[in-house]
């Protein structure tokens, strides 16, 4: 599976299926996604799957199946394939700069994986993260590199079980990365505390609130409460944002 920024002109699911990944028209995106299908059957596998063009956009079921299944389906990959478009070096400088640590639904491609890769903007392996190692995940080094970039305790990056425990650390993984869509934040971390809700893309802020209201329906932890900021107008117990 890959794990990357969006960026410019990404390939759609209905762009694949009229022609296939090999004679999509010329893009930054394409150029991605045919450089990570590349790498994956130089690796062995014959399937590869990226957010871009393997769900239906234009199906709200698919949609919704795919947001709420997103941490199963990186958990139970083989191998994830992390591309970091802004980091052109070896340094961890650059790693530490790259926006991919910035963005919401990262933080369970990173969390959820239990064998992950990191590649620079030309696709070959980041030295920084293990370029020996089949699995960052099992080279200790990366994996300390990550948890002090991230904020995120070492053990929860080798192996992160969701569920609704420890909210507070939990939501402040999140709380300095940043969605195209306000509504993704909350939605990007279903996974993380093993929740489900239905996705109403308008709903903008509410989305938060609502999955506040599903984290207490599963646990007794009142870290959930300790938060600082503007509370929602329905219920002022709970944070807005």
């Amino acid at each position: 599976m890959l794990s990357h920024r969006w960026g410019r002109l990404e390939p759609t699911y209905q762009n694949v299926r009229s022609c296939g990944v090999s004679e999509l028209q010329p893009s930054p995106g394409t150029t991605k996604l045919q450089k990570f299908c590349l790498l994956a059957r130089e690796k062995g596998f014959l399937w590869g799957w990226s957010d871009t063009c393997c769900i239906d956009k234009s199906s709200t079921a698919e949609l919704q199946e795919s947001i709420v299944s997103m941490f199963t389906w990186y958990r139970n990959s083989a191998l994830t394939l992390v591309y970091l478009s802004d980091v052109v070096h070896d340094s961890e400088e650059n790693l530490r700069r790259s926006v991919w640590f910035t963005r919401g639904w990262t933080l369970q491609e990173l969390l959820a994986p239990k064998s992950i890769q990191f590649f620079k903007a030309n696709w070959s392996p980041l030295s920084t993260c293990g370029r020996s190692h089949y699995n960052s995940k099992g080279c200790p080094e990366c994996v300390a590199l990550l948890a002090n970039i991230t904020g995120i305790q070492e053990n929860y990056i080798t192996w992160f079980e969701p569920g609704a425990k420890d909210v507070k650390e939990r939501m402040s993984w999140a709380a300095r990365r940043r969605t195209t869509k306000p509504e993704d934040i909350s939605y990007c971390l279903l996974g993380i505390f093993d929740v489900q809700m239905p996705v109403m893309y308008g709903e903008r802020d509410k989305a938060f609130v609502r999955l506040q209201e599903a984290i207490i329906k599963k646990t007794s932890d009142p870290s959930l409460f300790d938060w600082v900021g503007k509370p929602c107008s329905e219920n002022s117990f709970l944070a807005s944002s």
